[in-house]
């Protein structure tokens, strides 16, 4: 097996690979349009690569955390009028600026040098911006980039001495070379492939498939957005000064909403949730555009004369939108950057430059203590005054009938829920009282009742992301990654999609991640359910290797009693939010508030009853509670 040096040369040259079809496309599109058409290709390939920057920049954000942005026309305004009046002649802009301030006056810049002033301008706005759109998610996230935008534009039409208001600004310095705007092009392809396979970005697309979830993992989710915000909105800022300088003459309505729709298109066309899809969505929109923008005027097509048709192009952009949402919802691309085995492909070569980490050492001695922790909803008690502990070095089982608060319990202890009063600590730290993502920190790890699994990434990113938030570099997380996969034999599906994998393998896999998080404490909500008799012992014993070999401590939820016995040293009893037992397995099986609860009362007093009949007949709870 190579030497673990060589593993980060790997790495890049395969997601450089993965890169390398975007780019073929782009290059492949412009040498077409140039070699076909002549100065008119040129010219429409010169505006598509600027197209491919602005739309690659919104990816970066919309693709990364699944919110649609359309205030990224803002960034692009602005970087179109400052780097405008950076590079605007002091003659011309004299008489057409006659009021612009003496400090933003008669620089006279290269397009070159104005770039790092223009992005250091779209971070300044978008970290103003971000620090309020980063706490929404969803629809309101979306309303709000509408308002930045909104703002803007109004602030554009009334900033008359910078901007000219609502008339035309003139004088910008023209941009025609293709090799300059195809290269700023393939820069901020490179960027975003980069940004999507780094920590931040792998983070952004957990974030996006299941919040909870990444928050359990130690990643806040504000900051990643906020992250994600600021570098998209950079390289937006300098995408719309190259198209300003495309344009040579603009108006505010030049960056309103006509543009951002027909971005969002070319996003959404060719699938936002991969850097290719970008790309292809930029091309097939550019090519439509242009084909239906020759019949807007009228034509004669077969013999038929067409009359005009005023709007014609953005028609044609919404038809393209319905009609990919409607037969592809993940566009042309899709999420895949070279195909459906690309992850596949690249996991191969992980492998071949990555030796699984080894196991880590037993973690020393601490306990996981819950101290009088209670929760009412609406009136209904669902955790009323619990008290008990769970240490390393062996498995505790927490059980009860269905309703009973154990899940309310484990939510209350990881922050997922606020308690209403009591605590949660271990090793001295009160956990009730920390944020949500913080709660990892303190090496408690927890899988969910439910499965949630970041669908969009593959089994293999779902536990490397789990590595990441706690604390490993990417060689290290790499290592880790492929230890708990081959633990949970999950190492030949870990280049598929976690939400292609077989129920079975999904269990196993939210298993695998949180102790890629080199726990003391792991809380298991559930982890058999689902799974069939054979899948069941084969869990167990895995589980029971790594509680010893780690020497961490398991609270080991779940309804099947024989799996929970098995495993688990000392049982908690649950039923109607509060705590009805606490013992030994053998000492819970003969517990009569733990028999009443899952039997019930006149079955219990029916069994006592036959016992005394005939001493030689099995005990009728064994089969229950065993």
């Amino acid at each position: 097996m190579p030497a673990l040096g060589t593993h980060p040369a790997r790495l890049r040259a395969a997601n450089l690979l993965r890169t390398a079809t975007g780019l073929a496309v782009l290059l492949l599109a412009v040498a077409v349009l140039t070699w076909v058409f002549g100065r008119t290709g040129e010219r429409i390939a010169v505006l598509m690569c600027v197209n491919v920057s602005a739309v690659v920049a919104l990816a970066v954000f919309c693709g990364n955390t699944g919110i649609v942005s359309f205030g990224h026309g803002a960034f692009m305004a602005v970087g179109a009028y400052l780097s405008g009046i950076l590079t605007m002649p002091a003659a011309l802009q004299r008489s057409a600026l006659p009021d612009l301030p003496v400090w933003l006056a008669g620089h006279e810049l290269t397009v070159w040098a104005s770039l790092p002033i223009v992005a250091a301008t779209g971070l300044a706005l978008a970290l103003l911006s971000g620090s309020a759109i980063a706490r929404l998610v969803g629809a309101s996230a979306t309303i709000s980039t509408l308002g930045l935008l909104i703002i803007v534009h109004s602030i554009a039409i009334g900033a008359r001495e910078f901007t000219r208001g609502s008339q035309t600004f003139y004088g910008v310095p023209r941009i025609t070379d293709l090799l300059f705007v195809l290269g700023a092009a393939v820069a901020f392809i490179l960027i975003a492939r980069a940004y999507r396979e780094s920590r931040w970005g792998l983070f952004a697309r957990a974030v996006r498939d299941d919040e909870d979830a990444a928050t359990a993992l130690g990643i806040a989710p504000r900051r990643t957005r906020l992250i994600a915000w600021c570098l998209s909105g950079t390289m937006a800022t300098m995408a719309g000064a190259l198209y300003g300088h495309i344009l040579g003459a603009f108006s505010p309505a030049s960056f309103y909403l006509s543009l951002v729709f027909a971005q969002v298109v070319m996003m959404i066309v060719g699938g936002m949730a991969s850097v290719g899809g970008a790309v292809v969505g930029v091309i097939a929109v550019t090519l439509l555009q242009n084909s239906v923008r020759n019949l807007e005027g009228g034509a004669t097509v077969m013999g038929m004369a067409l009359p005009e048709v005023f709007g014609l192009t953005t028609i044609a952009l919404g038809l393209a939108i319905l009609l990919v949402i409607w037969l592809r919802p993940q566009g042309i691309v899709g999420a895949f950057e070279l195909g459906p085995d690309a992850d596949a492909r690249l996991l191969r070569g992980i492998r071949r430059a990555t030796q699984p980490a080894a196991a880590p050492a037993p973690v020393g001695e601490t306990e996981l203590v819950a101290e009088d922790l209670s929760k009412h909803f609406a009136g209904v008690i669902a955790v009323d005054d619990v008290s008990f502990a769970a240490p390393t070095g062996r498995i505790t089982g927490l059980i009860g009938p269905n309703g009973a608060g154990k899940s309310t319990l484990v939510n209350l202890m990881t922050r997922q829920y606020d308690a209403d009063t009591g605590s949660a600590r271990i090793g001295g730290t009160e956990l009730t009282r920390l944020p949500r993502h913080a709660v990892i920190r303190h090496k408690v790890a927890r899988s969910f009742q439910n499965l949630r699994l970041f669908r969009g990434l593959t089994a293999y990113e779902n536990v490397l992301v789990a590595a990441l938030a706690a604390g490993h570099s990417r060689r290290d997380a790499d290592t880790v990654a492929l230890r708990e996969l081959d633990a949970f034999d999950l190492g030949e599906i870990a280049g598929m999609r976690a939400e292609n994998l077989p129920y079975g393998a999904r269990k196993r896999l939210e298993i695998a991640r949180a102790l890629a998080q080199d726990p003391a404490i792991l809380l298991l909500d559930e982890p058999a359910a689902g799974m069939n008799p054979a899948e069941t012992d084969d869990l167990a014993d895995r589980l029971d290797k790594i509680a010893r070999d780690r020497n961490i401590g398991v609270l080991l939820i779940d309804h099947d009693l024989k799996f929970v016995n098995r495993l688990s040293s000392r049982i908690v009893v649950m039923n109607r939010g509060q705590k009805i037992a606490e013992g030994t397995p053998e000492e819970v099986r003969a517990d009569a508030h733990v028999i009443e609860a899952y039997i019930g009362r006149g079955r219990t007093a029916r069994a006592a009853q036959a016992k005394q009949q005939s001493q030689d007949r099995p005990d009728p709870t064994e089969g229950v509670l065993a």
